[in-house]
């Protein structure tokens, strides 16, 4: 697996990015929160699953539901997804990811 990376200040920042890559409709999307890590891996290559995007920053993330207002550039957590106008995020905290296993760790020996 081939893997490039995208540095953001805050999890507030990917959920911008996230929100002007997806669709213009209410979106609930998944975000992860591993090993020290708030992520997404987006694949850049479908057709061969050979080559994936790690937009991400450090920190952490309570697995729960999220709402973000884009214009305002907050989050906060909610019980159910309800708004059209807002996006909404899953944040996934798995026990074992071995597709960011290897990406954190490709990320990690190209920063030290």
């Amino acid at each position: 697996m081939n893997f490039e990376f995208e540095e953001f200040n805050s999890p507030e920042d990917i959920f911008v990015y996230l929100s002007s890559i997806a669709p213009p409709m209410k979106n609930t999307m998944p975000i992860n929160s591993y090993k020290g890590y708030i992520f997404s891996i987006i694949p850049l290559n479908p057709t061969t699953g050979n080559l994936y995007l790690m937009i991400y920053t450090k920190g952490k993330l309570d697995g729960k539901l999220l709402e973000f207002d884009m214009n305002v550039k907050k989050y906060k957590a909610v019980e159910a997804a309800e708004r059209a106008d807002k996006n909404y995020f899953v944040v996934l905290t798995p026990k074992r990811n071995t597709i960011a296993d290897e990406a954190i760790k490709e990320l990690e020996k190209s920063t030290t």
